[in-house]
């Protein structure tokens, strides 16, 4: 099983309804992405966050359950759904967050669900803001001796409110993570620069994923570096990319038996390129359709 934990919310696409300019609700948020995605090609996968009693949460609980998430260990509350307004500029996303007092950024320690989990991912702005990234940090922290944990940072510096903080929050839970899952632009926010290898030194993790787009991703662990070239779209927009990327890498790793602790850190370059491959092909589906959504696995 691979619990995913993090932010679901309300994607606020652009759109044109004759002259006139509007925003359509899609539901959406990195780690939501990340899940439906897994539900799509098969995994077993259970979806952990801070949901809402409001319309959006019944749109989001709704497309969990059709895309074959298990949201019960969700904490579900009568606060209000966060919302993204996106803005599309030559097909790359950019975001505005409203996110006070909402479900999913109100969620504390307190709701935090037992589980068995074989593999947890968590990542996007719900590491963020508090309560609910302290929250995400504990469970992280409590589960990493025992399970396999990913983590997409997914970095938004628009939503940053306190960056010393994060950035400490950040180098706590990459330093117990397995795998790391990273864009070019996010690690040269976090270091400087874009040195794969010098961050998985520095953090112990088994397997860093250094994703570049168009060009593909490197692949890095303690044994050297490979990489593993994009499958090439008709690119509509990137909403979702590298959410589903971070999906197919798993559920590829799942379908390999390789989702424990002993077998991850022993996972040679054929399985990894393999798992990295399979991310790629799913991501080149969902950026040749507009907004977040990832593929089934009949599509493949």
């Amino acid at each position: 099983m691979i619990l995913c934990c993090g932010e679901a919310l309300i994607d606020m696409l652009p759109r044109q309804a004759g002259e006139e300019a509007c925003f359509a609700p899609h539901a959406g948020g990195a780690v939501f992405n990340t899940a439906i995605a897994l539900g799509r090609l098969g995994a077993p996968v259970q979806f952990f966050s801070g949901l809402s009693s409001d319309l959006f949460g019944t749109i989001l609980r709704d497309q969990l359950a059709a895309s074959g998430v298990d949201a019960s260990p969700a904490a579900i509350s009568d606060r209000p759904t966060t919302l993204a307004f996106v803005t599309l500029v030559n097909g790359h996303a950019s975001y505005a967050f409203y996110d006070e007092n909402t479900a999913g950024r109100m969620l504390t320690p307190a709701d935090l669900p037992d589980t068995q989990a074989d593999a947890i991912f968590f990542g996007g702005i719900s590491l963020v803001v508090d309560p609910c990234a302290a929250a995400y940090e504990v469970l992280m922290l409590r589960e990493a001796p025992r399970a396999v944990t990913m983590i997409d940072p997914n970095i938004r510096p628009g939503f940053i409110q306190d960056e010393p903080a994060y950035r400490a929050r950040l180098d706590r839970m990459l330093a117990v993570a397995d795998i790391i899952k990273i864009s070019d632009e996010d690690l040269a926010w976090i270091s400087g620069d874009t040195d794969a290898a010098a961050l998985r030194a520095q953090t112990g993790a088994a397997v860093v994923l250094l994703t570049r787009g168009a060009d593909g991703v490197t692949v890095v662990t303690a044994a050297g570096s490979f990489d593993v070239p994009a499958v090439k779209a008709d690119v509509v927009d990137t909403v979702g990319a590298g959410d589903t990327f971070s999906a197919g890498f798993l559920a590829n790793l799942d379908a390999q038996g390789l989702l424990t602790k002993s077998t991850i850190a022993q996972a040679d370059r054929a399985a990894l390129a393999r798992a990295a491959a399979f991310g790629a092909r799913v991501a080149a589906i969902t950026v040749s359709r507009a907004g977040a959504n990832p593929p089934w696995a009949s599509e493949l």
